[in-house]
């Protein structure tokens, strides 16, 4: 009797025994081999990375051999071909983003330096030693990975030789910084060895300047004479290989027993340059799911044997006593009934789901509608605001016109015919401007097409002086004389892009404004000046008013904000010029003179070609 209850458990934690390891051992194998997919994808992808950025550099120090300010430095290097091949370096190596950009001469020593200015400049450092130099000092390609002897970080060196006249002069060279990517997967240790196994970028700061295996005294040697990595040691790293896999991928073990930490190893490597790359996926969690599966089958098995001996008891008493027999019918009527309430219970809840619908469908037909109603609102809004501007835009034409047609009727009692026919003929271009003006003032209810003609600026300032001629007498104006049509060389006109009719208006509003700020001021004056280069004409416009409080000037161009009085602006003005001016690629900036007063200055895209400058 005894045997017989002895032999099943004897059976059974065989059996459990023989499940639970091949269960580890499958869940192991399954989760290296994800883990090894994963880490190979996330290798491929940074190794791309950093690839992608070396290739993007690698064409700089070519190009840099070949400008004239690096060849006239290291062919004639006097003071005034280094500084220029100084600014060069540093202009190049803040646009290209590199660490440093420098020139070397064919004795190795450094002459031109984008740092130049700095305290921890490389002008006058002697490289012969370095391996960059030299590689390219017998004309090839030099890459080198290395700490700085000067600044003493990290950095990659690329380097070309410079030639004059097919005679070497000189080597380009360029530094960056590739530390950044030694975060990029920091859930992952990454390793990035050189040729010699010396590890010099890693997300694991203990492993960097380390070996992967040891390395030979004379190897050592030659890496300090060229102060490769400074004082390093070089140390080998304690790496212990527990299993090799397909596609150069090993299980290994970091560190010193009995503190040492399982990783899955992925390798690949890199021609040029010469280059290997180390993902250590962390082992912990395959070990941890083996564990748990083993543990879980261990169970299940407890489980199954638990549930084969109850099934075995059940069986028994089925079969002896007719009272069993009568539970199970007992639990089948009590089965049905849960059933029922069940079925029930889903009825109750589909009815509600039904409601739930209906209501959504009530509040989307009511979003709808309300978004209608938001849309009939925006269009009203929009039609006031073309009202108020063209409100605005048409009170500078009629002050002027109200202005000639008084001075007409002074004229005609004068009996001067001539003076009133101009006034008349001054008249009608005003009434065709203002018709104009409620056309163009569609852009500021609507996107407005881009401006394809151009105007000259002369004409431009003439038809400006002439609307506002009533409103200057008194006021002190210093005009430009600007080339009018018809001049020839270098007294051409100056066009810009733009419409001549909407450049009047924001010239009009801006000195209005001068104007309604010069009121009751002693010594009122108004400056106007032009200055043009090859691209650009600046146009500046100043007064000597009391200028703007600085809490409004944040604010000069946002339409309907003004500081004068009810009835006196509507606070479009500069909005409009603002929008006129950036549909014809132009800028309009707000500041206050030191001295006192307001300056307004506008920026137009010139189209008549380069000129001088115009002032």
């Amino acid at each position: 009797m005894k045997y017989r209850t002895l032999l099943p458990l004897a059976a059974l934690g065989i059996a459990m025994a023989l499940a639970c390891s091949a269960v580890w051992t499958v869940t192991r194998e399954h989760g290296i081999e994800n883990l090894r997919r994963g880490a190979a994808a996330r290798l491929e992808r940074n190794i791309g990375t950093l690839k992608s950025t070396l290739d993007r550099y690698e064409y700089l120090p070519y190009l840099l051999s070949l400008h004239p300010y690096v060849q006239d430095a290291l062919v004639s290097p006097n003071a005034a071909s280094i500084d220029r091949a100084n600014r060069y370096l540093t202009d190049l190596n803040d646009h290209a983003r590199a660490t440093v950009t420098y020139i070397v001469r064919a004795d190795g020593r450094c002459i031109a330096a984008s740092n130049w200015n700095t305290s921890g400049s490389f002008i006058g450092q002697d490289y012969r030693f370095r391996p960059y130099f030299v590689d390219a000092h017998n004309g090839g390609v030099g890459r080198f990975f290395g700490i700085g002897t000067i600044s003493r970080e990290p950095g990659y060196y690329i380097s070309q030789p410079v030639y004059r006249d097919k005679q070497l002069v000189g080597v380009a060279v360029v530094k960056l910084n590739l530390e950044w990517f030694q975060h990029a997967d920091e859930s992952e240790p990454m390793m990035v060895a050189d040729d010699h196994g010396v590890i010099f970028l890693s997300s694991n700061p203990a492993w960097k300047y380390r070996t992967l295996s040891a390395v030979a005294p004379s190897t050592l040697n030659a890496i300090r004479d060229v102060r490769q990595y400074a004082q390093e040691p070089l140390a080998p790293l304690a790496i212990n290989v527990t299993d090799r896999l397909a596609d150069n991928a090993q299980v290994v073990h970091v560190g010193e027993r009995p503190l040492a930490r399982a990783y899955l190893a992925t390798h690949r490597y890199l021609a040029d340059p010469a280059w290997q790359f180390v993902s250590m996926a962390p082992m912990t969690n395959v070990e941890r799911d083996a564990a748990n599966a083993s543990v879980v089958t261990a169970f299940g098995l407890i489980s199954l044997a638990l549930l084969l001996f109850y099934m075995r008891m059940r069986r028994a008493r089925a079969v002896e006593t007719a009272l069993s027999r009568a539970r199970l019918q007992h639990a089948y009527a009590q089965l049905n009934r849960r059933v029922e309430e069940r079925t029930a219970d889903l009825s109750a809840a589909n009815e509600r789901l039904t409601s739930e619908v209906a209501e959504r469908t009530r509040a989307e037909h009511e979003l709808r509608a309300a978004q209608a109603e938001l849309i009939q609102a925006s269009k009203l809004a929009a039609l006031g605001q073309m009202a108020a501007g063209i409100t605005h835009e048409l009170n500078q034409p009629l002050t002027a016109l109200r202005s000639f047609s008084d001075n007409t009727r002074v004229l005609l009692e004068r009996g001067r015919y001539d003076a009133a026919a101009d006034n008349l003929a001054a008249i009608a271009s005003l009434t065709e401007r203002m018709g104009r003006i409620t056309n163009q003032l569609k852009l500021f209810v609507g996107k407005a097409r881009p401006m394809m003609s151009d105007a000259s600026l002369s004409a431009v300032l003439r038809n400006v002086l002439v609307v506002l001629k009533p409103r200057l007498d008194g006021i002190a104006l210093d005009s430009p004389q600007v080339p009018d049509a018809g001049a020839a060389g270098p007294d051409s006109p100056l066009r810009v892009h733009g419409e001549g009719l909407r450049l009047e208006q924001v010239l009009i509003n801006i000195l209005g404004n001068a104007l309604d700020a010069l009121k009751g001021r002693p010594s009122p004056h108004i400056a106007i000046d032009v200055q043009a280069d090859s691209a650009h004409v600046t146009l500046t416009i100043d007064d000597n008013g009391p200028g703007m409080p600085e809490d409004v000037l944040p604010h000069v161009f946002e339409p309907f904000y003004t500081t004068k009085d009810i009835g006196d602006g509507l606070g479009l003005g500069l909005a409009i010029s603002s929008s006129i001016l950036r549909d014809c690629g132009g800028t309009l900036s707000a500041s206050n003179r030191p001295e006192g007063g307001a300056r307004f200055v506008v920026v137009l895209r010139r189209s008549d070609g380069a000129q001088g400058i115009e002032s």
